[in-house]
């Protein structure tokens, strides 16, 4: 790393924020602030009274709606929150000025994309990191723990279920047009759950998918100009490089009447143990499992160890204070730069995922199953 660039652990971490967005709003300043290290010293968005606002509420001293102005703000790394349409233009004029990245996911709008962004990251020595939220909830830490442990011996198979409402609505959201989002409900919430099944049984070797178009959507309401409509739905089918199968339903058209308004649930068999998962989004976060012979899968106590002092008394409590208080995700990727240590997922990882993905919509289109090579 130049000297330039190089954090020592006496001056905070120097951020440029691009996104000014709800997420940008719950989930990175809030964890940005309470680092002690970090400050996010410019933001970028799109609309000039939005972006002010945004600036003025968490003391920000710079805002600007122009990319040019965005990067002649002093930095040592860049967190791209904005819609999939310019991550890519956004995190490549980062790495250009050599900033460590954290970009949304899903990474691109395509896999082509995606390597570019590696490889950039990769020529310039840069800390990467795609923020793959889930990984970080406590059960979901657990699952990985007893499987790195070997609790279930041989993998067989996996099931997992992301349910939502928010396609419900037939009104323009950007994240149903294909030319602003790559993907619809594959690339937004299924990317998520793609991730979680490669990081618990590794790499896929093949993939079948079919996706749901069920719901007419708006035109934009600006221009009224008719666009090429994402999927509301995906079931998934993957085969993994170990011979273990899985599956995948996302879907934002379930009526789940949750705080959240979504429902996570996981079923995962081997050789010599199974385990149950169900997430409410509301006071249920609970891990289930059972050796071969013990009957059926009863509750497991999760670490003190994993929880670290979270609240449990409401998932989004829990959610809360794992990504706000502790250092996981943004504050991890913080303390990547600070002590020049890779962390993960990183750009490879999420580039991975969206090969994933293009090979599901390959699979779509071609009503076949997809080599992932």
């Amino acid at each position: 790393m130049t000297l330039e660039h190089n954090v020592s652990s006496l001056q905070k971490v120097k951020i440029l924020l691009a996104g000014t967005s709800w997420w940008s709003d719950t989930m990175y300043m809030p964890a940005i602030k309470k680092h002690p290290y970090a400050q996010v010293v410019g933001v970028l968005g799109r609309n000039v009274q939005r972006t002010k606002d945004f600036a003025q509420k968490w003391n920000i001293p710079k805002f600007t709606t122009q990319v040019d102005d965005f990067f002649k703000t002093h930095a040592h790394a860049l967190i791209v929150a904005t819609p999939n349409q310019s991550h890519f233009l956004l995190t490549t004029l980062g790495l250009e000025h050599k900033l460590h990245v954290l970009c949304e996911k899903p990474l691109a709008l395509n896999e082509e994309e995606a390597w570019q962004m590696v490889a950039l990251s990769e020529k310039n020595s840069r800390i990467t990191m795609v923020p793959f939220t889930y990984r970080y909830m406590p059960v979901n830490r657990c699952v990985k723990k007893l499987l790195d442990e070997n609790y279930i011996g041989q993998p067989f198979h996996l099931n997992m279920r992301y349910y939502a409402s928010y396609g419900k609505d037939d009104a323009y959201n950007w994240r149903f047009d294909l030319s602003q989002s790559g993907s619809g409900a594959l690339g937004d919430i299924g990317s998520h759950f793609i991730y979680l099944a490669y990081w618990f049984f590794g790499e896929f070797d093949e993939v079948s998918c079919q996706l749901g178009f069920q719901i007419k959507r708006q035109n934009p309401p600006h221009d009224q100009t008719p666009y090429e409509q994402a999927d509301d739905s995906a079931m998934i089918h993957m085969k993994f490089k170990s011979g273990a199968l899985g599956s995948i339903h996302v879907s934002t058209l379930a009526n789940e009447e949750t705080p959240f308004k979504q429902w996570h649930q996981f079923e995962l068999h081997g050789s010599d143990a199974t385990i149950h998962t169900n997430c409410d989004w509301d006071k249920e976060q609970s891990l289930k499992a059972a050796k071969v012979g013990e009957g059926p899968v009863k509750p497991m106590k999760i670490p003190d160890s994993i929880w670290q002092g979270v609240r449990q008394d409401t998932v989004h409590n829990t959610y809360k204070d794992v990504f706000r208080n502790h250092d996981h995700m943004t504050r991890e990727f913080i303390n990547g730069i600070m002590n020049e240590e890779k962390v993960e997922p990183d750009f490879k990882q999420g580039a991975l995922i969206q090969k994933y993905l293009e090979a599901c919509q390959k699979s779509h289109s071609s009503r076949t199953w997809v080599k992932v090579d």
